[in-house]
């Protein structure tokens, strides 16, 4: 997979988590394990060759390094990912955002920005959100 083109709907939808992962220029171990997790154990990465990682990730790396990088990303994923998991998406990224325990920042503004690209209704992005952070409860 050397090219934007080739990207399936799981590349978009891990494009997606290393994005907010990176949006903060930290990626932290605990958001790798989710992106990890999440990968290996949900449905809709069932048939997914966990070999086009690298590739996905120099792909957002590039992209995030343009200036106009953003806006590619989400055109990228528009023209990928099927609308039906669009909330999905914004699902994963809000649990990569919560997994090291806080969201601020660029990550809150990553988020805010995936919510508007991604046309995700407000008061599911708040439920949405709400879940991730009840997932990532520490005591």
């Amino acid at each position: 997979m050397n090219d934007v083109a080739a990207l399936t709907p799981q590349d978009a939808l891990i494009a997606l988590m290393i994005s907010v992962s990176a949006s903060d220029e930290d990626i932290r171990t605990a958001e790798l394990v989710r992106i990890n997790n999440v990968v290996n154990h949900l449905p809709i990465f069932a048939d997914y060759a966990v070999e086009h990682l690298p590739q996905v990730s120099h792909i957002v790396f590039d992209m995030l390094e343009k200036e106009d990088g953003l806006d590619q990303l989400f055109n990228m994923i528009r023209d990928v990912l099927p609308e039906r998991l669009f909330e999905t998406a914004y699902a994963f990224a809000c649990d990569v955002a919560a997994a090291d325990g806080r969201i601020y920042g660029p990550e809150a503004r990553m988020l805010e920005e995936i919510r508007h690209e991604l046309n995700i209704d407000r008061l599911h992005a708040a439920a949405i959100e709400r879940g991730a952070r009840a997932r990532h409860m520490v005591l």
